[in-house]
């Protein structure tokens, strides 16, 4: 060996030795480097869908009765006409038989294609015309899905005498006692909070006959695993479960056999697409491109009249809904820092039309029942499809098309 070489190899052992050196003395503060730095799972190929046509409504399915032909309570029937329902979604027409008699299910259907009504409906149907010993628990990941499953049951139930009351966090707890205080037909919250009174003997588990777990998938994605199985002990008398959600995870098979019973599985999408509504774009940002002012031309545009924009962080989320009132945007903000009062407050602001864009972290991602969004804006590329699922899911909605662009940096 050249003395040249000799040279050359002590050298590169001691900038090696240096390395190692240096990541065993800082491996912990690199370790939490690399889980900020999360990268996403995603092909940005597959967020690429245009449909030919501006599709209306699905014309791959047509309902074989309508609402007023069902064996639906009368009084319900009034309900659902005053809204506006005629026909049953796909899902809700699947379903209804099978919940009806009692029976476990699973149901897979995109979202936005009436999943809240398909176990609404039933559980309404059966407490009109069955005596009404038993009380339903709807279980849901997030505090905005919650409320938005309060005020459907609220709106289907008008002036039929019965009651429910939604349990979540961020809330006055002396409150949720007042109200379990009062016989609810129908009890809906997140895992933490119904567990909470649970644990304070305010909330009976073991008198719920009825479960729903709604978009269960990512209830379990977000942690409340052991939470959901501490509720399900505590509900060994229950008679009829049922999970309903936009996606199917297979990891999670094992651990829904522990949740039903011979369920009957209907799936009305793959559990693993988005929905042929919504037109599909990414754009991408090339260096020394401004991705904020792209997005902000985007938005001044007359056909952007309702936007979801959702960021990783809350700070960007803040930042981002910031420049935009700076820049003449009616814009606000929701996610975990928020509190449940504020965030309730700027989702009435965007569904009466106050601002024009919702800024929001994936707390947002489900649970946003809003009519009309035009377009989703995913500022930054998404950790996972799933998240990527429910966030489009927000738009394209009921039949109606939506768009939905994600920038890819």
């Amino acid at each position: 060996m050249s003395l040249s070489q000799q040279i050359i190899m002590n050298i590169t052992n001691q900038k090696r030795s240096r390395a190692n050196a240096f990541i065993k003395k800082n491996r912990n503060g690199l370790n939490r480097i690399s889980k900020r730095r999360a990268v996403s799972t995603i092909d940005p190929q597959m967020l690429i869908n245009k449909p030919e046509t501006d599709i209306q409504e699905s014309v791959d399915f047509i309902p074989s009765h309508s609402f007023k032909e069902m064996p639906i309570d009368v009084n319900l029937k009034v309900n659902l006409l005053n809204k506006g329902f005629i026909n049953p979604t796909q899902i809700q027409e699947e379903t209804f038989k099978h919940l009806i008699a009692g029976t476990d299910l699973i149901g897979i259907a995109n979202t936005g294609t009436g999943k809240t009504g398909a176990f609404l409906i039933p559980i309404i149907h059966k407490l009109l015309t069955a005596p009404r010993s038993f009380q339903s628990l709807v279980v849901v990941p997030t505090r905005e899905l919650a409320l938005q499953v309060e005020e459907e049951f609220k709106v289907l139930s008008n002036g039929l005498g019965l009651h429910c009351a939604s349990f979540i966090g961020g809330t006055s707890i002396n409150k949720d006692f007042a109200q379990l205080r009062r016989k609810n037909v129908l009890i809906i919250g997140t895992p933490g909070r119904l567990l909470d009174l649970s644990n304070r003997g305010a909330l009976k588990l073991h008198e719920i006959s009825t479960l729903v777990l709604d978009e269960f998938d990512r209830m379990l994605d977000m942690g409340f695993k052991h939470d959901i199985m501490k509720m399900i002990e505590a509900m060994p008398g229950r008679k009829q479960t049922m999970l309903f959600s936009a996606t199917i995870d297979k990891t999670q098979q094992s651990l829904i056999k522990k949740l039903v019973n011979n369920p009957i599985e209907v799936k009305v999408s793959s559990g693993l697409t988005t929905s042929d509504q919504v037109e599909q774009d990414i754009i991408r940002i090339q260096a020394g491109d401004d991705k904020f002012e792209i997005m902000l031309n985007m938005i001044e545009k007359d056909d952007f009249n309702r936007v979801l924009v959702f960021t990783e962080t809350k700070h960007q989320a803040n930042r981002v809904s910031k420049k935009l009132n700076d820049s003449g945007i009616a814009s606000d903000q929701i996610h975990g820092n928020k509190s449940q009062s504020y965030r309730n407050n700027a989702l009435l602001r965007f569904k009466n039309g106050n601002i024009k864009v919702l800024v929001a972290t994936d707390v947002a991602a489900r649970g946003i029942d809003v009519s009309d969004v035009s377009h989703v804006i995913n500022y930054q590329l998404p950790l996972s499809f799933d998240s990527y699922i429910h966030r489009i899911g927000r738009t394209g909605r009921a039949g109606k098309p939506g768009k939905a662009y994600t920038f890819i940096d």
